[in-house]
């Protein structure tokens, strides 16, 4: 294919003007910045390959200096910022201070709602929808919704309440059977049956536009097909079921034929009232080995394009419970693990392939798989929940009513928590301590070592009554040793000094042992203690360290609220490093640390200018 120039400063606007082949070759750009860029930095792949003609077909169709798009999750949305002015900066994707992984309202006037959760779209679209009726204005209000997200109890809700409308609401259903992982339960088969009846919708089309070119009558005869075609469309297709929510459904549509979906776009805009969109996508489309596993580069860190392998091989806490896990049920055929579409990211590919039938993944709902575990908890066996700690938020009522206040024996291994780095404020897992710590009967362990992870998990399901929680970082583990403990997942001191003590838990144990080394080249004599027991806290420990120091300082990745350092927060010379204020934006780990002056360096200026009053 010839070389075009492409303008990316106004290309969103100009795409009518470029001829097909010239929309061919800008797509086949797009799809080689974003291998390009994403193997450097790290990112979302195989859901942005998938949507590249969808997207541009949209910008073809929609005029976003006045209609609205709300894209769901968000991770799909680099071709929409290539299309919206960011082409300069696109290498600095989900980089400290560079764009957002994810659409934000402060980057870009065509970021119409800040996403990064699943199924909130058609609520934010219906949302806008009716804002432009009461203020009286002409636009068209566009969710693009992956069919994953429609596991979720929100996205139906908000079909429900917009099916029942008569807004001018435009619901595009990506369709790529995938949500990180393969699809799950009934809404999947249901789409899985649409896919197997196309037909429908091609043939429909063609009918109407041969009958309309009948002179005088032709119209008349349509009407009469049109009636006769209701009545038998529960045989041709289950596209009836968003119909019958009160959507006009049309589809399935190619989603990488941009002729063809522009024409279904025109026909949508017509429509007065909700219109659901059925597009079908290849996730991975256009580089081979994503295409062949779109569930493993779904999120990917920086790995190399030839052969797809991950830079980054150091062993994670996610790949030690996976490993561990597959160990335990070996033993114990009660044990059970339940994820919300996050099998491969909370290392579970193991233990799916040897215990497939204790893994229930039940797709993006943590709301369920809280209640769902309940039930099995009670019915005497061991439910395991694996899920991320920004994901936990969504399932706060049920932790607390079906499972803590009945004192249910369920372990939580929640993963990514504290600071997790590029995916950005949406996905930092700096609160679960907090709100967890308000919740009655449930125990909260914090590893920051292999072995003490295993530990934990081995108590809470074995020792322990009532729920735990062992909650873990998305790096690497560290390794210590151990000098003075009371018990072995308890709190423990790695160092042991006189002047100052340092207390954390998890991966930002590395951060206080950096500091704890500057401050002895100042002759001032550090403890390390690893936290590790966040709930039962062990208080009167922690006061006895406090007072065999002069300065005490807790540095934890979590909003103060609820924090260890809360609990001791009134105390002379006890000072708390917190994420307190802003929001913690995207960036490399290390970035956020400095940012936030939880890093080594940080750490060790600011015991010495609170406590020495040295520079």
């Amino acid at each position: 294919m010839g070389r075009y120039v492409i303008d990316y400063k106004n290309i969103g606007k100009n795409l009518n003007k470029l001829s097909k082949e010239e929309v061919e070759y800008l797509c086949y750009d797009i799809r080689d910045t974003l291998i390009n860029t994403i193997s450097k930095n790290g990112g979302h792949l195989s859901s942005n390959l998938g949507v590249v003609e969808l997207t541009v077909a949209i910008h073809k169709s929609f005029n976003f200096d006045k209609d609205v798009i709300i894209f769901d999750v968000g991770h799909q949305a680099y071709t929409h910022k290539l299309l919206t002015g960011r082409n300069d900066d696109f290498h600095t994707i989900r980089q400290y201070k560079g764009l957002s992984g994810f659409p934000k309202i402060e980057e870009s006037k065509y970021d119409f709602f800040n996403t990064g959760h699943s199924s909130t779209s058609i609520s934010a679209a219906l949302g806008y929808a009716r804002a432009a009726k009461i203020n009286n204005i002409n636009r068209h209000s566009i969710a693009l919704i992956g069919d994953g997200a429609l596991t979720a109890g929100m996205a139906v809700e908000a079909l429900s309440d917009a099916g029942s409308s008569d807004e001018k609401i435009i619901v595009i259903l990506n369709d790529n059977e995938m949500s990180i992982t393969k699809n799950v339960g009934g809404f999947s088969r249901h789409l899985a049956n649409i896919r197997a009846k196309k037909f429908y919708y091609d043939s429909s089309v063609r009918t109407k536009k041969i009958i309309n070119k009948i002179p005088l009558i032709g119209k008349y005869i349509y009407k009469i097909v049109h009636r006769f075609k209701v009545s038998i469309k529960y045989l041709f297709t289950q596209g009836v079921f968003f119909e019958e929510l009160g959507f006009k459904y049309l589809g399935p549509v190619d989603g990488h034929d941009i002729e063809r979906m522009c024409e279904m776009f025109e026909d949508a805009k017509k429509i007065n009232g909700p219109v659901l969109i059925h597009v079908i996508t290849t996730k991975g489309k256009g580089y081979k080995k994503a295409q062949d596993a779109p569930e493993y580069y779904h999120g990917v860190s920086k790995f190399n394009v030839k052969d797809g392998i991950s830079i980054n091989k150091s062993k994670t806490f996610s790949s030690v419970f996976g490993n561990y896990i597959t160990e335990l049920a070996e033993k114990d055929d009660k044990i059970s693990v339940i994820c919300p579409a996050t099998t491969i990211g909370n290392g579970l590919y193991d233990f799916d392939k040897s215990h497939k039938n204790r893994v229930y993944d039940v797709g993006i709902a943590e709301q369920h798989a809280v209640t769902l575990a309940a039930g099995m908890a009670i019915a005497d066996t061991k439910p395991i929940i694996a899920m991320y700690s920004t994901f936990l938020q969504r399932a706060y009522d049920q932790i607390l009513h079906d499972v803590c206040l009945m004192k249910l024996d369920i372990l939580f291994c929640i993963d990514r928590a504290g600071i997790v780095g590029t995916d950005g404020d949406t996905h930092q897992g700096i609160y679960d301590i907090s709100f967890l710590n308000s919740l009655p009967y449930i125990n909260i362990y914090a590893p920051s070592r292999e072995s003490d992870l295993k530990k934990m998990m081995n108590k809470s399901l074995y020792n322990i009554e009532g729920p735990c929680v062992v909650r873990y970082s998305k790096g690497k583990c560290i390794k210590y040793d151990v000098i003075e403990e009371k018990d072995e997942i308890g709190p423990c001191y790695i160092k042991k000094g006189k002047d100052v003590v340092l207390l954390s838990y998890n991966i930002t144990i590395n951060q206080l042992i950096i500091a704890a080394n500057l401050l002895e080249k100042q002759d001032i004599t550090c403890s390390v203690v690893d936290i590790r027991r966040l709930k039962p806290l062990d208080t009167k420990y922690i006061n006895e360290i406090i007072s065999n120091h002069k300065i005490t300082i807790f540095v934890e990745e979590s909003v103060s609220s609820g924090s260890v350092y809360s609990f001791f927060w009134n105390k002379e010379n006890v000072y708390g490093i917190n994420l307190d204020g802003q929001p913690c934006n995207h960036g490399e780990y290390l970035d956020l640390l400095k940012e936030n002056k939880m890093d080594g360096k940080s750490i060790y200026k600011f015991v010495m200018e609170k406590t020495y009053d040295k520079a």
